[in-house]
């Protein structure tokens, strides 16, 4: 066998929902105080602003990738760290 024998298939179907109801039952149930969410998808809109409507504190970590408007109008803070997953630094 040869690495082009090997292939990587990623299912990422309903991903952003299923992320979308965890941030929302976190919400409801008061577990966290803040959420750190780790994207510049506008599809998180609705998540940000029901986290904030229940209190929580929504910070945004776009990975140095552009941020929507209509998604950073719903945030309460913004993280930026360094793209290497090797490294441990924020700002």
């Amino acid at each position: 066998m040869k690495e082009k024998d090997f292939c990587l298939e990623i299912d990422q179907k309903g991903v952003d929902m299923k992320i979308e109801l965890d941030i929302a039952s976190l919400a409801y149930k008061k577990q966290v105080d803040q959420i750190v969410l780790i994207s510049g998808d506008s599809d998180f809109v609705s998540a940000a602003k029901l986290a904030r409507r229940e209190g929580i504190d929504f910070i945004l970590d776009p990975l140095g990738a552009p941020i929507k408007p209509d998604l950073f109008e719903h945030i309460d803070g913004l993280r930026t760290c360094d793209k290497s997953y090797t490294t441990n630094t924020c700002k």
